[in-house]
């Protein structure tokens, strides 16, 4: 009836050892209680017609102890083992170092690269159902916006209130990856992971790119380092005086991307650099970084158990009310 049936708590079987002393006591009573007649001759009694209620007399007492086997088995716990899935481990802690300097507003991507940042990594964020991850900002200084967590309504609400302008500004490339190591150093995952994204040149803080790299590598965290950014120019907006005020206009401005550091810094690391010119770049690099990690993820084959009680406690109860039902009426005696 159920495959792989195993028992939770198989040691309360013991309880049916109670069975034994009271079928004793039934027996003994039944031959203390019986009735004496004298007659002549009890040829006419066994020659007399047996009825339902002759072969049904011990049905009381047989009821009671089949309830009590059964209640037994629900308090021993039966389970199904019978359905079989793949688990994946929580292996991976990721931190997602991402630059908010003011560059980061240039609109070659739309609406403009923060705000797809933002988007893309929160869908990557969505889709990591298994690890646990952070989110570090930096400009001119760097912090953590988020640690390592679980929780994912939480990083996502963090990730929607990232805006440019909330730190110093600058590009502290060396920072921002010093303080994702360290929010991942004492870390016991079986694989520490940070996604640097950044669209500018080191100009400021006091930890160099590459020094933080070698910091990285010291405690065995990879770095995948993204470059954003169009080629050649892309519109930014400035705020410029005019007959009618201070307005925003856009006006092209070059693009500086230090590849050459975001590729020794992947490289040391055993990473991976990427360059996203769009959007639709973007969002491919994420799912190749998705793809990439997900291989490092242990899975283990284990057996979902399920609770079996119900049928069990229904039969019990048939029985205990079969059992009351023929002693008070069919079978009732008395004194």
């Amino acid at each position: 009836m159920f495959e792989g049936l195993t028992f939770k708590n198989p040691e309360l079987f013991h309880i049916l050892w109670v069975l034994l002393p009271m079928t004793i006591w039934y027996i003994f009573r039944q031959k203390r209680n019986t009735a004496s007649i004298r007659i002549s001759t009890t040829a006419s009694v066994f020659k007399a017609p047996k009825g339902i209620r002759y072969y049904l007399r011990h049905s009381v007492f047989v009821f009671l102890l089949a309830a009590i086997s059964f209640f037994v088995v629900v308090l021993a716990r039966p389970q199904s083992s019978k359905n079989w899935e793949n688990v994946t481990t929580e292996g991976i802690d990721i931190v997602i170092a991402l630059d908010i300097s003011s560059s980061m507003l240039a609109q070659d991507f739309q609406p403009d690269r923060l705000e797809a940042a933002k988007n893309v990594a929160m869908e990557f964020i969505s889709g990591r159902e298994y690890d646990r991850m952070g989110l570090v900002v930096f400009a001119g200084e760097a912090f953590t916006q988020c640690p390592l967590t679980t929780d994912r309504a939480v990083l996502l609400n963090l990730f929607k209130d990232i805006q440019s302008g909330m730190i110093e500004d600058g590009t502290a490339i060396g920072n921002g990856l010093a303080t994702a190591v360290a929010r991942l150093k004492d870390s016991e995952a079986i694989s520490r992971v940070v996604i640097l994204l950044t669209d500018g040149e080191n100009n400021r803080g006091e930890v160099a790119p590459v020094t933080a790299a070698e910091i990285a590598k010291t405690f065995g965290i990879r770095v995948y380092t993204v470059g954003v950014g169009s080629i050649g120019t892309a519109p930014y907006p400035v705020q410029v005086q005019t007959p009618f005020g201070v307005q925003t206009q856009l006006r092209d401005m070059e693009v500086k991307i230090d590849e050459e550091t975001l590729q020794e810094i992947s490289s040391i690391t055993d990473g991976r650099y990427f360059r996203a010119t769009s959007n639709t770049k973007l969002e491919e690099i994420y799912k190749e970084i998705d793809a990439l990690e997900k291989s490092k993820i242990e899975v283990r084959e284990f057996s979902r158990k399920s609770e079996e009680f119900l049928p069990f406690a229904l039969l019990g109860a048939l029985f205990l009310m079969l059992s009351l039902l023929l002693r008070v009426t069919v079978f009732r005696s008395i004194p």
